[in-house]
């Protein structure tokens, strides 16, 4: 029985979004973070030492740096950088390896869409048809949320870094979008080229097991067969088509549990370590990390409460219960969030057709004010690093980066005056008297967290790579060793070592591996929690202690440089 829709929209309510500026808008938010920047601690420089060692020489299926074997057990992140980096040699090896990831995440942004526009194709999805007709077109209507959706991703506050990084992250987010945007084609019965489908399903599928995340494809790829079933059992679907569609969709499924069993990378979360972390910030976690999106996301569950097992709430909603669960289990919670967030933004887009003027209204002028602090914030800071005034946030830039001297560049400045000013024009906009969409509640949303990554990608760059990053420790251990000599490493993790190969330039040898060019080596860098026992593995009557070197201020991430006497 088909339930009365609660989505009453008129045709004028989904007026076009003009493409270009779409366009442009997803730039703004993709290109910043991946130009100009260095590579940032620990999982960024550390992933990108593995994919630039593997495009090297190394192993192809068993990333390493120096030796030691990467923590996280994907393979196609990896693969992805180290071919680029390979490709394009006459690139910077942390640019090129960056360049995949900008187009992964640009791919997650098009399956949003191409997943809510599908969603909202659904029969059950459709406003209610006006007795005199005006109401929207199902075409119209659909790419009006798949606008919303693409904005409510860009909202989220937990996307802007994590999808600006070269680690396994971003391409199991591009996974899950692209899962997502497979099942909603499937769920569509008789869809012309349901091969399209299959497609996106079995890629998304494919890529989340080879990013070491095949139990998490498993839970998904399952629930959604179970619903994309059911709904065709509810509809009495006669089509064989599609059933040949769902069959084959199963047949996928069955394949990818048999592989990622016979790999053995089938493995369920410890639990038991999860109940003993702290939930309290957990909850904070959810509630910042998702924001604007969850809100709406529940708005839109309740609101449609009727429909829930329709495949445009049942679809998304799985995801994002399978992936908040995930997330509450996992070591890294705000790492295995992110993955809720293309789910929770196509949830969100269908709360917009039932929001009240008030709330849309509350939602502008929450979000006005928000990121219109923040952003006077970072120009306060900005201005006080280049002038000194205002002196309180100089002295606090000085004391938590020791040693970083600010250098004004035209062109980040311009770029971060330009986004404000687009900022202002879109506020005076956003508060103008034109008719009304039900895209527009998500523009200031979308708009304000775009210019705050983008000032902080321009004006605070030069900041947050010095401290973010371990470019200016590699670079002064790189003035205090011998030149042209190899250096010993004792007990450095994969971030520092990749980072002094790549900001030092230092040829580095692990102590322990019966290395003949550790015996050469003039030079030995190791860490406070190795000196201990340092002597198990080097002779340390031919060392002398020559510095301890911090980065910046902080005391618990420090490293101990040896020079060889006598030579």
């Amino acid at each position: 029985m088909n339930r009365p829709t609660p989505a009453i929209v008129s045709q004028s309510a989904v007026r076009r979004l003009p493409r270009v500026a779409l366009i442009l808008f997803c730039v703004a938010y993709v290109l910043p973070g991946f130009l100009g920047r260095e590579p940032w601690k620990n999982a960024d420089v550390g992933a990108f030492g593995a994919m630039a060692e593997m495009a090297a020489g190394g192993s192809w299926w068993h990333p390493a740096v120096l030796g030691l074997p990467v923590e996280d057990t994907a393979l196609l992140p990896y693969w992805l950088g180290a071919l680029f980096i390979k490709a394009l040699p006459f690139l910077p090896p942390d640019f090129a390896a960056r360049l995949p990831f900008g187009l992964l995440l640009a791919l997650t942004l098009s399956c949003t869409w191409y997943a809510v526009y599908q969603l909202a194709r659904q029969p059950a999805a459709l406003p209610v048809a006006f007795a005199f007709g005006g109401e929207a077109r199902p075409a119209d209507y659909a790419r009006a949320l798949a606008d919303a959706g693409l904005l409510a991703l860009v909202a989220c506050l937990g996307l802007a870094q994590f999808s600006h990084e070269t680690t396994p992250d971003g391409v199991r987010l591009t996974a899950t979008a692209a899962m997502l945007l497979g099942a909603a084609r499937l769920a569509h019965p008789g869809l012309p080229r349901a091969w399209r489908g299959l497609l996106w399903w079995a890629g998304g599928w494919l890529a989340l097991a080879l990013s070491g995340s095949a139990t998490l494809g498993l839970a998904l790829g399952l629930g959604w067969l179970a619903l994309l079933w059911f709904n065709r059992q509810a509809q009495r679907g006669e089509d064989r088509s599609d059933a040949v569609t769902l069959g084959a969709a199963s047949a996928i499924g069955a394949l990818m549990t048999l592989g990622s069993a016979w790999a053995g990378a089938l493995a369920l979360p410890d639990a038991s370590l999860a109940l003993s972390r702290p939930w309290d910030s957990w909850g904070r976690l959810l509630l910042w990390f998702t924001w604007p999106t969850w809100p709406l996301a529940l708005w839109t569950v309740w609101r449609w409460r009727r429909q829930w097992q329709q495949p445009h709430v049942a679809l998304p909603l799985w995801a994002a219960l399978i992936v908040v669960l995930h997330s509450a289990l996992d070591p890294e919670r705000d790492r295995a969030l992110l993955l809720a967030l293309p789910a929770l933004a196509a949830l969100a887009a269908f709360a917009l057709p039932t929001l009240r003027r008030s709330v849309a209204a509350l939602i502008d002028w929450f979000t006005l004010l928000f990121f219109s602090f923040c952003a006077l914030v970072i120009w306060v800071i900005w201005v006080a690093m280049m002038t000194g005034v205002p002196a309180k946030p100089a002295a606090n830039v000085a004391r938590l980066a020791p040693g970083f001297v600010p250098e004004f560049s035209f062109l980040l400045f311009a770029l971060g005056a330009a986004a404000t000013l687009a900022w202002l024009w879109l506020v005076s906009w956003r508060v103008g008297r034109h008719r009304e969409a039900i895209w527009k509640s998500l523009v200031l949303p979308a708009a304000g967290s775009t210019l705050c990554w983008l000032l902080l990608m321009t004006l605070w760059l030069p900041l947050l790579d010095f401290g973010r990053s371990y470019g200016p420790i590699s670079r002064r251990i790189a003035e205090l060793v011998p030149p042209q000599s190899c250096v010993l490493a004792d007990g450095l993790s994969q971030a520092q070592i990749a980072a002094l190969r790549h900001h030092g330039g230092l040829r580095l040898v692990r102590t322990g591996q019966n290395d003949p060019a550790g015996a050469d080596c003039r030079s030995l860098i190791a860490t406070p929690q190795s000196q201990s026992s340092l002597h198990q593995r080097v002779d340390l009557t031919q060392w002398a202690f020559k510095a301890n070197l911090w980065r910046l201020n902080d005391s618990k991430e420090s490293l101990v440089l040896y020079l060889r006497v006598g030579r």
